[in-house]
């Protein structure tokens, strides 16, 4: 169950889902992380019955618009989502060569701090933000709205040339994740 009043009742229905650092932590300046983001998301596409029709990462934040196949639940896909990611990106923070490595540590260890169910490090805030999409006219507002993400936060003119968001897949090229963009 969500902390933010947005429930997830149809296992199956399409949603537009944020999943968000921590404090806001902006993680994903380094390709490394988001690298990380977008094999997990094909994992899930690929073996946990995750479909996806648009996504975009930016620094701090995901957005998906998504459902889950007959047979599987969005729930459980978020769940093992959020569990695996948040375990590698802390793998890779004391991995690679990170400035921010002692600080971004703790910040994830003080935000688990005092959560029972985290051992050490907490990376994603608790909330999906899940909104029902249950007509086409939802669905098309959300994803131009991630879509156009970055062109609002001036990181591209055009958001097709967004390198880690399905805006590329509409624009008739392949990007990162496989999207399905017909809904």
């Amino acid at each position: 169950m969500s902390a933010d009043n947005y429930f997830i009742e149809d296992q199956n229905a399409v949603y537009f889902l944020t999943f968000t650092v921590i404090d806001w932590i902006d993680i994903f300046s380094r390709k490394d992380y988001k690298i990380e983001i977008v094999h997990s998301l094909n994992y899930c596409v690929e073996n946990k019955g995750l479909i996806v029709y648009a996504w975009c990462l930016m620094s701090n934040h995901l957005h998906l618009v998504c459902r889950a196949k007959e047979g599987f639940g969005i729930s459980g896909i978020i769940r093992d989502f959020k569990k695996f990611t948040s375990k590698i990106i802390v793998k890779r923070i004391k991995e690679i060569p990170e400035s921010r490595r002692e600080w971004l540590l703790y910040r994830f260890e003080f935000a688990g701090k005092y959560d029972n169910r985290i051992k050490k490090y907490k990376f994603w805030q608790e909330t999906n933000h899940a909104v029902l999409l249950d007509n086409f006219e939802k669905i098309d507002q959300r994803i131009n709205y991630i879509h156009e993400n970055p062109v609002r936060a001036l990181i591209v003119a055009h958001a097709h040339e967004y390198l880690f968001s399905s805006a590329v897949d509409y624009a008739g090229e392949k990007g990162y994740v496989n999207v399905q963009v017909e809904i």
